[in-house]
């Protein structure tokens, strides 16, 4: 076994083939950065090398001038040095947490963008989109950021419009919105890899619920209607939650609560961005992503069970939802 700082001992293992060279990463940090989400993509690189016992991924860290930094959690991150080219066939991530629009750094936006010239993809993680745009690698791409930090980006950037999912995969062009959604990303890449059942054991390694799509929203439609503190919006969500199995329509959720549709709608789509039609049934869809997740319930019984009509209709509205059947995503697990 070769003996290396990238492949830590541990007891779980899972036999590949041995791979001719490792892929190299690198992770260059932005003072402020959220190291959750730093760490969240790290880990599971080192896991894959720990199980694998073998070295199919490297990783170094870089600052633009090799200086320690604090990241938002006040803890100080030393790197392995300043930014230097990346070898042929790695990956950058530009690293950001708060306060992104004033973290931006001119050396790095022109660094970034003499890397992607060469042929380097460069991705971001959290909310090292700001530095992507500025440097001109988004124009005509799919990426997101947290969605905290999207209202601020699209004042800098009005041309360049942010998907809310955890992350995107467009072509080379690999985007993280933070946190967990890092351990997602690169569970993904993992995958791509060594397939399937590599990616798993190394998901539950890291203890990981993985959500298996890009497509998954980065935070339910839910908590930003509860935020509001609307009462007539709390109460529609309690009786769309009590009513999974037989939805009621809209016109008997306004009535029961003692206003108009149309007032309805006007709230949903103030607070929520989408209609009360589109957020049940994504409290539905979510109902059945647990269900296919956690149970051996047949997709018949769970389509039943969330409200669909039949299977048929169920399957396009979740394929719609999560760009997979309800059956391929099962099989995923």
């Amino acid at each position: 076994m070769l003996q290396s700082s990238y492949v830590p001992k541990g007891a779980a293992s899972f036999d590949i083939p041995q791979v001719a060279a490792p892929r190299d990463f690198d992770f260059v940090l932005l003072p402020k950065l959220t190291m959750l989400a730093l760490s969240a993509a790290i880990e599971p690189l080192r896991v894959a090398n720990q199980i694998s016992r073998q070295e199919l991924y490297r990783w170094r860290t870089m600052t633009t001038d090799g200086e320690p930094i604090r990241c938002s959690n006040n803890l100080r991150l030393v790197p392995d040095g300043p930014i230097a080219n990346a070898h042929r066939g790695s990956r950058v991530f530009i690293c950001a947490g708060v306060e992104p629009a004033e973290t931006l750094n001119t050396r790095l936006v022109q660094w970034a963008a003499r890397q992607a010239v060469h042929g380097i993809a460069v991705g971001a993680i959290c909310t090292g989109a700001f530095t992507l745009a500025k440097a001109g690698l988004l124009n005509g791409r799919i990426f997101t950021l947290h969605w905290e930090n999207q209202p601020a980006f699209l004042e800098i950037f009005p041309d360049l419009v942010p998907s809310l999912n955890l992350y995107e995969i467009d072509g080379d062009l690999m985007t993280a919105a933070g946190g967990s959604a890092s351990t997602d990303l690169m569970l993904s890449v993992i995958e791509d890899d060594f397939g399937p059942e590599f990616a798993l054991v190394v998901s539950d390694m890291c203890l990981h619920g993985r959500s298996h799509s890009g497509h998954a929203p980065q935070k339910t439609a839910q908590s930003a209607i509860l935020g509001s503190r609307n009462k007539n919006l709390i109460a529609a969500i309690r009786m769309m939650q009590a009513n999974l199995e037989e939805p009621l329509t809209v016109e008997q959720i306004a009535q029961e609560i003692g206003i108009s549709r149309r007032q309805l709608e006007r709230s949903f789509s103030e607070h929520a961005g989408q209609s009360p039609w589109q957020y049940y049934s994504d409290l539905r869809l979510s109902r059945a992503y647990s269900l296919l997740s956690e149970t051996d319930l047949p997709i018949t019984e769970i389509a039943a069970a969330t409200g669909f009509a039949g299977t048929s209709s169920f399957a396009r509205t979740f394929r719609a939802k999560f760009d997979t059947s309800p059956s391929k995503f099962r099989k995923r697990w």
